[in-house]
């Protein structure tokens, strides 16, 4: 029988718990180059976010972007970020707030420089107010987002699961900003919606996995530790999980790939980058990244610990009876003074043994003595 058709009927075992430092040096590593990327490169914010002035006209001289830097030195302005848009098609030049003379002298000097016409210019000039506003909102939104999650998932399954989940939502949101810090796209609005999206999506990826593992720790009828109980239930749904995000990754692709990098669709590269990133990374962290964390803490718990405990004397027992070597009695209680005894190395004394409590009512001495 192929792995395949074993993996779409859930009958594999694969030992995620198991494996899950593999998983989880693999989440540290991607983790640590974010986090480096974003201290030393940061974020490209675009000019809904930070304010300023942006000019883009079309590159009709051809120039390059030092070309246009020293046609622009004349103006004095500093922080001035240039862009080439469309392969060289279009130029894009984004300074900090400027007073309405210095605008239009940028204007100008942008049109003459690229031999374009100023009709064709685009202009947009955003406040730093309006730039603050923009980027407090966003952070409104996802904080208002992070809540409303751990309370369904709470409300929903555990708040253990909760835990997990919120820390799989930070890790995937982790990893997509720091490919933006890596390849220096632009962040938008638009990328602050797509960011929501693909946290909406890998909770609901989330939420699937944990669900699967309640409903089987309620209806299942054999003993099992936590994380053998995690195992089966990642094996019964990894293709489901899998599936759904192939199928997700597909036209996202497509949109990326073919839409704004072959076809020059600039427009939709910040939204389906960080949709295609955010959704690989959701699903990453929903199997390999969630459901280890929940297993390693609901294993402290004390049933499990008791579980695990009983389920390792057997294992233990098991292996001595094929050995051939003889099992030792199990101790009784300690008593009140501390010491263990045995059932079977207490010596007579002479007195009628008392019954058993449940075993009836004591017997009573015969009439006439």
């Amino acid at each position: 029988m192929s792995g395949l058709g074993r993996l779409a009927r859930g009958e594999t075992h694969i030992d995620f718990v198991g494996l899950r430092n593999r998983w989880f040096t693999i989440s540290a590593t991607l983790i640590v180059i974010s986090l480096l990327a974003l201290a030393v490169r940061g974020l490209n914010l675009g000019l809904e976010f930070q304010g300023g002035t942006l000019v883009q006209a079309q590159n009709d001289a051809g120039l390059e972007i030092e070309d246009m830097r020293a046609a622009l030195a004349p103006l004095g302005l500093s922080d001035t970020r240039i862009q080439l848009i469309d392969g060289g098609e279009e130029i894009r030049v984004q300074t900090a707030p400027l007073d309405s003379q210095t605008e239009i002298r940028l204007i100008d000097a942008v049109v003459a420089a690229t031999e374009s016409s100023r009709d064709d210019a685009s202009i947009e000039a955003v406040g730093p107010t309006f730039g603050e506003q923009v980027a407090r909102q966003a952070v409104i939104a996802l904080v208002v987002f992070l809540g409303f999650a751990a309370l369904f998932i709470t409300w929903r399954l555990q708040w253990k699961m909760a835990g997990a989940g919120l820390a799989a939502l930070a890790h995937d949101l982790v990893l997509t900003v720091g490919v933006y810090a890596v390849t220096g796209f632009e962040v938008t609005p638009a990328t602050v919606v797509a960011l929501l999206t693909i946290l909406g999506y890998s909770l609901y990826d989330t939420v699937v996995v944990f669900d699967r593992v309640e409903e089987l720790e309620e209806t299942l009828d054999v003993d099992l530790t936590y994380s053998g109980l995690i195992n089966r239930s990642m094996n019964q749904v990894v293709v489901r999980s899998l599936a759904t995000s192939f199928t997700s990754l597909l036209p996202i692709g497509t949109l990326l790939f073919v839409g704004a990098l072959l076809l020059g669709a600039s427009s939709l590269q910040d939204f389906a980058l960080a949709l295609f990133v955010g959704i690989g990374a959701g699903t990453y962290s929903s199997i390999f990244f969630a459901a280890p964390l929940l297993a390693i803490w609901k294993e402290r718990e004390p049933a499990w610990i008791d579980m695990r405990e009983r389920l390792d004397r057997r294992a233990a027992e098991k292996a001595a009876r094929e050995a051939g070597v003889p099992i030792a009695p199990a101790k009784a209680p300690q008593g009140e003074t501390g010491v263990a005894e045995s059932a079977t190395a207490r010596k007579p004394t002479g007195a009628t043994p008392r019954p058993p409590k449940g075993a009836g009512p004591k017997p009573r001495p015969p009439k006439g003595r």
